[in-house]
């Protein structure tokens, strides 16, 4: 993992992770290190070659990409080359949308995508449904890459599971909203936009809890503080890793459209408002619109101007508006599932003939 917060989070037994230098989106889609010390190609040297050395001594089972056929700018390249020739079974995993079909399929293409979807993956599986989203929509594929594309329904979590949050339960005295921004790296527009509203309508009938997101950088989170602290309806904390718990008590979500986020949405049956990035990818904005379409979620797009008025409208009327439940998607939140039942399929597999063979030849 690249996410510089991954040990804050709990794991099971037998559960460990390895930390490869991180890296940040921009919003012109240029990546840069989360170290001031390494520029973007000294960085993507060194996770290339760290990935490449636990795999080779890991010696996994199966390997699983996730949404980045090669990896970021080819970094897994050669890691998936090496695992083909040892037989290792190789699965790519999709999010339910990628971008737009008009500007993927150049960058798959520029990216050298095609040959590796083909030729290196055993299984591409996609989080999500066909029905709602599809990442290769409109992209012309041999029909060898769609035999082995198995669609999964999203990745829901078990909203029975407890997840205490570090924040008090009496943290409001009434039902709350619950403002996520994600990461928070991109995410100053919405918080910006919600906070207009309550600058402008200090009657709000229900008050707003904002999470920051550990990436928004410090002088923005600053200045938002300043912000909430002249607000009597509204609190503000920068990240809690059991943001589940607040989730399953909010009564409605403020959010944009990422994957995750959405999944979460589902999975505790939360009424949502999203507004969606529309750049460098329009990846949120075709899954908010549709989901939007099927009636899971209210979807409002930010032109600009950000009106006051019109955000307040919405978070009046989102503690009202219909549950993701009350619309029946079969397989919906069936990603779990499917994908134990895809990755036991490779696990009763025996490795010994290529084991041995491979001592034969030391």
């Amino acid at each position: 993992s690249g996410s510089p917060i991954i040990g804050s989070f709990d794991f099971r037994t037998r559960v460990d992770f390895v930390r490869v230098p991180g890296v940040i989106k921009l919003r012109n889609g240029e990546y840069t290190s989360l170290s001031l010390h390494l520029d973007i190609q000294e960085t993507l040297a060194m996770r290339a070659s760290i990935i490449r050395h636990t795999a080779e001594f890991f010696e996994p089972d199966l390997f699983l990409v996730d949404k980045e056929p090669l990896g970021l700018r080819g970094e897994v390249r050669d890691t998936l080359m090496m695992l083909k020739d040892r037989g290792t079974p190789l699965v790519l995993g999709l999010r339910d949308v990628m971008d737009e079909p008009s500007l993927l399929a150049p960058e798959w293409e520029r990216k050298g995508v095609l040959p590796a979807l083909r030729d290196l993956y055993d299984e591409i599986w996609v989080y999500g449904l066909p029905q709602i989203c599809d990442p290769v929509e409109g992209i012309e594929l041999p029909w060898s890459v769609y035999r082995k594309t198995s669609y999964t329904g999203y990745l829901g979590q078990d909203p029975t599971v407890e997840r205490p949050s570090s924040l008090n339960a009496t943290l409001f005295n009434e039902p709350f909203l619950l403002v996520t921004p994600g990461g928070g790296g991109d995410g100053g527009d919405l918080i910006d936009w919600v906070l207009r509203a309550y600058e402008a309508d200090p009657q709000m009938p229900h008050p707003a809890l904002i999470v920051f997101g550990p990436f928004m950088q410090p002088e923005q989170k600053a200045a938002f503080q300043t912000r909430v602290d002249r607000l009597p309806r509204v609190r503000a904390i920068t990240f809690d890793v059991h943001i589940e718990d607040l989730l399953s008590r909010a009564s409605g979500v403020v959010a944009m459209g990422g994957y995750n986020t959405f999944c979460e949405i589902l999975s505790f049956d939360k009424r949502a408002l999203i507004v969606p990035r529309t750049l460098p990818r329009r990846e949120q904005l075709i899954r908010t619109a549709r989901a939007q379409d099927l009636g899971l979620v209210k979807m409002l797009v930010d032109d600009g101007t950000r009106d006051p008025w019109r955000m307040a409208t919405a978070l009046r009327h989102l503690p009202q508006q219909a549950r993701p439940s009350d619309v029946v998607v079969p397989g919906l939140l069936d990603g779990l599932t499917s994908v134990n039942r895809l990755v036991g399929r490779w696990l009763q597999t025996t490795h010994q003939p290529r084991v041995v063979a491979a001592q034969q030849t030391v």
